[in-house]
């Protein structure tokens, strides 16, 4: 395995070198083993401060796949039942029809609450007791579990508060306790991160051009569908660079910040023994499949994680989650290996540099 290492650090050092990417972190791990630990480029453009394996990165919804974490890790001890109603937990979940809406509705993007109210903004998505209220009081777009569909703002908070009414613990105490303390990534694995932390992480920064779309392209894409005063895609707070280097965003429970080393242990360890065998399997069979309410594609849900993706591993035992600028963290049951890559230049829904990593490492 020295040659996947070797090429995978050849291919992160071209695209720093040619400019296509700013920085860029991947971890590689097989069975607890460290494969392949690379990084390339700087983490702060304005002092040149060197991208190095420690360094955290903003992964916008790559995180959703660590909250499934510790929702799985909860549900393995008896905490949370994925058929329970969230508002068995959250009794204010249950307004408006949602009283019926399943934990497993949440995991399988089923529940049916989506979007925030159009005017949402970065501070009220840093406030997390702000946004529940909101989320609780919202009126479902389908009646949960008959539909499905991508829900990009909204998923971190019915979980992280559904684990918090069950803990009495804020989702991010539970991820230290539960997962990055055991695992060894208290340093590197993060929801909200201490202030004291704020100047080792990677300063995010938009490609160029950034991507402009027109008031009509946009009212034509469902994931811009305003539905009960509520949008998928809140455009005042789209996850560009500002939004992403915001310290009250960065230092809520609403954020994700992680390395890759952090982001593939998490899967390597959800492979061998986190979690059950049992439940593994579970967590990574199809729950549901068909055409996303939001994103208007198809699409196939394990328990919190997208299956087949990326594409250029070619397998449906592969689950995982990407990020708008374009990170992921992924894993395959049937070999073993589990990928983390992370990079600080936001090149929303371009996941060039994820499928070339994923094609060395399925040529390894």
């Amino acid at each position: 395995m020295a040659d996947l290492q070797k090429n995978v650090q050849a291919a992160i050092d071209e695209l720093v070198e040619s400019g296509a990417e700013r920085g860029v972190q991947v971890a590689v791990y097989r069975r607890g083993e460290l494969l392949v630990d690379a990084v390339a480029g700087v983490a702060d453009p304005a002092t040149g401060r060197p991208f190095t394996s420690d360094t955290p990165v903003y992964v916008t919804s790559t995180g959703k796949g660590v909250i499934a974490a510790v929702v799985h890790v909860l549900a393995e001890r008896g905490v949370l039942d994925y058929d329970a109603p969230i508002s068995s937990y959250w009794p204010e979940f249950g307004a408006r029809g949602k009283d019926r809406a399943t934990v497993r509705h949440a995991l399988t993007h089923t529940v049916g609450v989506p979007g925030v109210p159009v005017d949402t903004t970065p501070e009220d998505l840093a406030d997390w007791d702000r946004m529940c209220a909101a989320v609780a009081a919202a009126e479902p777009w389908w009646e949960p579990g008959t539909a499905m569909g991508y829900h990009p703002q909204t998923f971190i908070f019915i979980l992280g508060e559904t684990v918090r009414r069950a803990t009495g613990k804020s989702v991010s105490q539970v991820l230290h306790e539960e997962v990055a303390g055991p695992l060894g990534l208290s340093g590197e694995l993060f929801f909200a991160v201490p202030p004291a932390e704020l100047p080792r992480l990677a300063v995010i920064e938009d490609a160029q051009p950034p991507m402009e779309m027109p008031a009509e392209m946009l009212a034509q894409i469902p994931f811009f569908r305003v539905v009960h005063g509520c949008t998928a895609a809140p455009l005042k707070a789209m996850p560009d660079a500002a939004y992403s280097n915001r310290p009250d965003i960065l230092t809520s429970d609403s954020g994700a910040t992680m390395t890759a080393r952090a982001l593939a242990r998490v899967y390597d360890a959800l492979m061998n023994g986190l979690i059950s065998a049992g439940r593994l399997r579970e967590v990574t069979s199809a729950a549901v499949s068909g055409m996303d309410e939001v994103n208007g594609t198809p699409a196939t849900w394990g328990l919190g994680y997208t299956l087949g993706f990326p594409q250029a591993l070619g397998s449906p035992t592969v689950f995982g989650m990407a990020g708008s600028g374009g990170t992921a963290a992924f894993a395959d049951t049937a070999t073993g290996i589990a990928v983390g890559v992370t990079k600080n230049r936001a090149s929303l829904g371009d996941f060039s540099t994820v499928e070339r990593v994923a094609r060395i490492v399925a040529d390894a």
